[in-house]
């Protein structure tokens, strides 16, 4: 490869030597990478490279000297901890990386939960509100059950209601629909008593 293009490889050319056919360094050391080679003959040594390329097998070279390359060059860069710094920095941020993973399962699970509970208290209210109905009514049919809600709500006031929740008048509809319930249920506690005391009250002889 050095030798047909008569350009010697960035290794041979670093040690000042001529470039053979054979030569183990040129097909993983071009010649316009010096610095690749140079930083891997100051870490590991040149002899020591050259040992180690031929006692592995061809296809496995290529790996092996980018490897060293990359482990010279932390090295340089880190004499203290080289590849073992960024290896315990990659670490580090996959275990945090793992419980952050973990925090938002545990919320999305606590999430899940609550929408099952809010679901069930959900349905429960609407049965006890059709209960309440039929107890208030006595069977009530679905055109009486459309008659109460106008009488818990007139017209005038449902209009009211409608343009609360369409929030262009800044209208509280939760207080008013606070007030009107509590009327209501005041209403009805009333009727109730009357008609408690009717069914008590003596019928006089005619």
């Amino acid at each position: 490869m050095a030798s047909s293009s008569n350009s010697p490889c960035a290794a041979c050319k670093f040690l000042r030597r001529k470039c053979q056919p054979e030569c183990v360094f040129a097909p993983y050391f071009p010649p316009d990478q010096p610095q690749k080679f140079a930083n891997v003959h100051k870490v590991f040594g040149a002899s020591n490279v050259t040992k180690l390329l031929n006692e592995l097998q061809p296809h496995q070279r290529e790996d092996a000297v980018n490897s060293l390359a990359y482990e010279a060059d932390m090295r340089l860069r880190d004499p203290v901890y080289g590849c073992v710094g960024v290896i315990s920095l990659l670490q580090h941020q996959l275990r945090q990386l793992q419980m952050d993973l973990s925090c938002a399962k545990s919320e999305l699970s606590k999430y899940q939960n609550l929408g099952i509970s809010s679901h069930g208290i959900i349905a429960a209210a609407a049965h006890h509100h059709h209960q309440g109905i039929n107890l208030l009514g006595g069977g009530v049919t679905a055109r009486d059950h459309h008659h109460f809600h106008h009488q818990l709500f007139p017209v005038n006031q449902q209009q009211m209601i409608r343009s609360a929740f369409d929030g262009g008048n800044g209208y509280d509809a939760s207080s008013f629909l606070a007030a009107q319930l509590s009327g209501f249920q005041q209403s009805r506690a009333a009727a109730g008593a009357a008609a408690a005391d009717g069914r008590r009250a003596p019928v006089e002889p005619s």
